[in-house]
């Protein structure tokens, strides 16, 4: 009989909770420099691909470190013809997130609490990967290396050219505020294109009406969450955040009074509208209020604090994939309620309206844009054959 041996883990990781994280000795003549014997930093995945990539670039961060502290100590040669700043060797530029602070006190006056959270998350995904340095330390190599550390953690391509838009303008604000006299080395750096070909498309409406039996036969929490933007076409955080309080079946057309709480805002002021209960989400609101646990809609999704609607959506698109197919996330509903009104004609601006895509929010109170009945009637046209 054969002994098994376990699998060796990547070089300089170990695993702790199913978490792989790096761990390496400070060399010798490098000790006085830290405070512990050991480098040791999460990677933050379970994934042992992931962990082999995020290992090797942290190393070999660190070694470039090193070399550089190595350096610092070294009598460089000629150093009477080396200008005071440059023989110092330290850069007196603010470091990026310096740079973001600035940005987000002159460019976040008024703006919405989302604008602040996204520029916050982009850029911890730079000091995540590069970490936290003064402006001018960032190389070309660098933003090619986050480039493809960030295509490597699974973001999406529009994902990566988010973070690189971020970081630019907070970059650029930072070398016009201060008159800085260097160059923004995370500008020109390749970045992979959306093609026609890989462009979110509905989904058909056969793997829909198999998608809404499935809600059906499940009948749970994550199923009710699904059936609900399968027919109303909401984000999956205006859905996961709803309170039971936002849901008005009493009215002779049922419908969701989507608007921002402090646990979750909505990405823009035409988010805030009222949605008809229609086909499938009329079943799931239903279910909703009946089963409720609290004052929250999906209650494992929230907190006083905040709505989780990334745990949302790793959890919600891995079982969509096994029913409609790999190509096909949560967000494919919200194109497909899109799509299913085009196809039966429905304005334009309606169109807009149900789905928050207008540049001013508009409602049936509010003396402009379309009458609640009226949405209704144009949602009812789109119902599935297996309406509730």
């Amino acid at each position: 009989m054969k002994t098994q041996i376990a699998p060796k883990h990547p070089a300089y990781t170990f695993v702790k909770g199913n978490v792989y994280y790096f761990s390496r000795a400070i060399p010798k003549d490098l000790k006085n420099y830290y405070s512990r014997p050991r480098v040791i930093q999460s990677l933050r995945t379970t994934s042992r691909r992931h962990a082999v990539h995020s290992s090797r670039l942290l190393s070999v961060r660190l070694e470039d470190y090193w070399h550089d502290l190595r350096l610092r100590n070294t009598e460089p040669p000629c150093a009477h013809l080396l200008t005071r700043e440059h023989l110092q060797g330290s850069s007196t530029v603010i470091t990026l997130t310096q740079a973001l602070e600035l940005y987000l006190s002159v460019k976040g006056v008024g703006r919405a609490d989302m604008f602040f959270r996204t520029a916050r998350r982009n850029i911890d995904y730079v000091v995540d990967c590069l970490a936290d340095r003064p402006l001018d330390m960032y190389k070309t190599s660098d933003a090619a290396q986050l480039r493809q550390w960030l295509l490597e953690k699974g973001l999406s391509i529009s994902s990566v050219q988010r973070t690189f838009g971020v970081v630019r303008a907070v970059t650029n604000f930072a070398i016009a505020e201060l008159g800085l006299g260097i160059q923004n080395n995370f500008i020109g750096i390749y970045l992979p294109t959306i093609h026609l070909g890989e462009k979110r498309r509905p989904i058909p409406t056969d793997k829909l009406i198999k998608l809404q039996k499935q809600c059906l036969a499940m009948d749970d929490d994550i199923r009710w969450l699904v059936a609900l933007i399968s027919d109303t076409g909401m984000r999956l955080a205006e859905a996961a955040g709803l309170l039971v309080e936002d849901i008005n079946l009493q009215s002779p057309a049922p419908y969701i009074n989507l608007r921002p709480h402090p646990h979750r805002p909505l990405k823009t002021l035409a988010s805030t509208r009222h949605i008809p209960l229609t086909g499938l989400s009329l079943w799931a609101a239903k279910r909703v209020c009946l089963n409720r646990s609290s004052g929250y809609c999906f209650s494992r999704y929230n907190t006083q604090d905040k709505t989780s609607s990334n745990s949302a959506s790793a959890a919600i698109n891995k079982w969509l994939k096994s029913v409609v197919g790999s190509s096909s996330v949560i967000h494919s509903l919200r194109h497909s309620i899109r799509y299913r009104l085009r196809e039966v004609e429905a304005p334009s601006e309606m169109i807009d309206q149900i789905g928050g895509w207008s540049l001013k929010s508009v409602g049936q109170n509010y003396g402009d844009g379309y009458k609640l009945k009226h949405m209704t009637e144009w949602m009812e046209k789109i119902s599935l054959p297996l309406s509730c």
